[in-house]
C-alpha cells in the first residue's frame, strides 16, 4: 500500500510503501479484543481489600447469652450482618495480570494498524520538529494534516518541544514508537508518524 508523505505544513512531498506485512494482514477482531483486555486487565492494581470478621476491631465478648432473651442468637458484634462488623466474601488483594503469547500480541498489532491503513487514517510525515514548545504551533501543524479528531502521534525517539507542545491539546497524545500499544492504537482515529516513527515499528513487528 503506497501513501503520501506529508510536510508540517501539510504539502505532499513524496511517497512510500507501507509494508503488506505489517500494514495489510487480515484483521483479526477476536486477536485485538483479547489483546485490549490483557492490557487493561494488566494496568489493575488489585490492591482493593474489606476486613473479615476475625480482622474488625471488637467484638471478643458475647453480646447476650445463648438462650431464654427471646433474641436471634449471637456470638459476636463484628458478625457480617452487623453494623460495623466484617464483610462476608469481600474483595482481597489479588493479580488480575493476564498472559499472551508474543505472537499473538504482535498479530493485534498489526490487525490495528491494518485497520487505520484501510480506513486512510495514517499520516506519515518526512520528519517532525519544532524549535520551542508551542501549543499552537503544533494546533497548525494538525490542522494543516486535515485532522479533524483525535490524533496519536508516534515519535521514533525523545522530542522535548514536540512533546510539550501536544500535552495540552485535547485528543492528542504522544507516544513514543516503541512503547506502541493496542489501547492507544484503538483509542485515537488518526496515526501521525515520521518516518523515523515508522522505521521503528518496521523493527519492532517486521
Amino acid at each position: 500500500m503506497r501513501v503520501s508523505v506529508h510536510n508540517t505544513a501539510g504539502e505532499t512531498v513524496g511517497e512510500i510503501e507501507l509494508r503488506e506485512d505489517i500494514f495489510g494482514v487480515p484483521i483479526n477482531v477476536p486477536v485485538m479484543h483479547q489483546a485490549l483486555v490483557r492490557q487493561q486487565a494488566n494496568a489493575r492494581l488489585g490492591t482493593h481489600k474489606t476486613k473479615t470478621r476475625g480482622e474488625v476491631r471488637g467484638g471478643g465478648r458475647k453480646p447476650w447469652r445463648q438462650k431464654g432473651t427471646g433474641r436471634a442468637r449471637h456470638g459476636s458484634i463484628r458478625e457480617p450482618q452487623w453494623r460495623g462488623g466484617g464483610v462476608a466474601h469481600g474483595p482481597r488483594p489479588r493479580s488480575y495480570r493476564q498472559k499472551m503469547p508474543r505472537k499473538m500480541r504482535r498479530l493485534a498489532y498489526r490487525s490495528a494498524l491494518s485497520v487505520k491503513a484501510k480506513e486512510r487514517q495514517i499520516i506519515v510525515l518526512d520528519d517532525l520538529q519544532m524549535p520551542a514548545p508551542k501549543t499552537r504551533g503544533m494546533a497548525s501543524i494538525l490542522e494543516a494534516l486535515a485532522v479533524d479528531s483525535s490524533a496519536l502521534i508516534l515519535l521514533p525517539g525523545e522530542n522535548v518541544n514536540v512533546e510539550k507542545s501536544a500535552n495540552n491539546l485535547p485528543n492528542v497524545k504522544i507516544l513514543r514508537a516503541n512503547y506502541l500499544n493496542i489501547r492507544d492504537l484503538l483509542g485515537y482515529d488518526y496515526l501521525l508518524m515520521p518516518l523515523g516513527a515508522l522505521e521503528v515499528i518496521e523493527i519492532i513487528l517486521g
